[in-house]
């Protein structure tokens, strides 16, 4: 991997992560996941030529803002989805306790 690989690696993740936020605030989870997923192949891309590259002045300077964006962008995503996820287990929770309330007691 060379200087410029790695910084548009860094580009398209945050490419990605742009389009991760849209699909949260839509509530497109299943879309969300596969962005995620992408995001994912791109980060092991990475961590398997870190040693090899070192990012000097305007480069380096380049990359920490875009790891910056990408902090930003995840501190959204997960602000929302957590209501979600809570909203999820509710309802999973909700389903165990039916269903072990039907086979204790069976159907009403």
């Amino acid at each position: 991997m060379t200087n410029d690989d790695v910084l548009s690696t860094y580009e398209a993740m945050l490419a990605l992560s742009e389009q991760m936020v849209a699909a949260a605030e839509c509530g497109e989870w299943d879309e969300l996941s596969l962005l995620e997923k992408r995001v994912g192949a791109h980060v092991r891309t990475l961590e398997a030529n870190d040693k090899q590259i070192v990012l000097e002045g305007a480069s380096r300077v380049k990359k920490v803002a875009i790891i910056k964006q990408l902090l930003a962008y995840d501190r959204i995503i997960r602000d929302l989805t957590t209501p979600w996820m809570a909203q999820l287990s509710q309802l999973i929770n909700s389903s165990g306790t039916a269903r072990r309330l039907n086979n204790a007691y069976g159907g009403v």
